[in-house]
């Protein structure tokens, strides 16, 4: 997995804050290898710079599945990071880093923020999840929506009980919870792309 601080593990000192990636692992089969790249406050640009991204390359072999959520830092750059300039060509760099090894690249358009506004989740966004599903269409590789799926949680929820997917105080970063039920959802979507539907049990959501 590449991503941010949504996806990534957090610190012992953190807990009970998790991204959904630290948890993925225990909503596939057993016999999975999860490797977590992702880190708090990471664009697709500093995932480059600072390595990270090279890293993830040298563990990745044929057949692997490659992860990539970025978005909510990206938008804190928009002169670099432009929904459809920057950020796309970065991620489209990463599509073709992860098919050139004979791996298998899967995008995820941005889990929501928490706002809401007069009892409706406030989108939070703008045009990066929209830039995500673009560039999945065109590159034909698969594409897990969690953008639409984490601001249906949260309004199927409501405004007083979706903030108990979040840490104390926060309405980014998930809680245990919340990052269970996001990647519950994830690794529903992966069976589905992969043809393992069948092979594991259903899991229900933490409602």
């Amino acid at each position: 997995m590449a991503g941010d601080s949504t996806v990534a593990a957090c610190p012992p000192e953190e807990y009970p804050m998790s991204g959904w990636g630290a948890v993925l692992a225990a909503f596939l089969d057993e016999t999975d290898t999860v490797m977590n790249f992702a880190k708090g406050g990471a664009t697709t640009e500093s995932f480059i710079s600072e390595g990270l991204w090279g890293e993830l390359l040298k563990e990745l072999e044929p057949e692997n599945l490659v992860l990539i959520q970025f978005g909510h830092n990206d938008q804190k750059q928009p002169a670099l990071l432009a929904p459809d300039g920057g950020y796309t060509y970065r991620l489209a760099g990463f599509l073709a880093d992860v098919r050139s090894r004979g791996a298998l690249p899967v995008l995820c358009t941005s889990v929501e923020r928490c706002w809401f506004e007069d009892g409706r989740l406030v989108p939070s966004h703008g045009a990066y999840p929209q830039a995500v599903r673009a560039l999945a269409a065109r590159e034909n590789v698969p594409v897990i929506d969690l953008t639409v799926f984490s601001a249906w949680l949260y309004e199927f929820l409501g405004e007083d009980a979706a903030p108990s997917l979040f840490a104390e105080g926060d309405r980014t970063h998930f809680c245990i919870r919340g990052a269970s039920d996001i990647a519950s959802y994830v690794a529903r979507a992966l069976r589905a792309y992969t043809g393992r539907d069948a092979l594991l049990p259903p899991r229900g959501l933490n409602l």
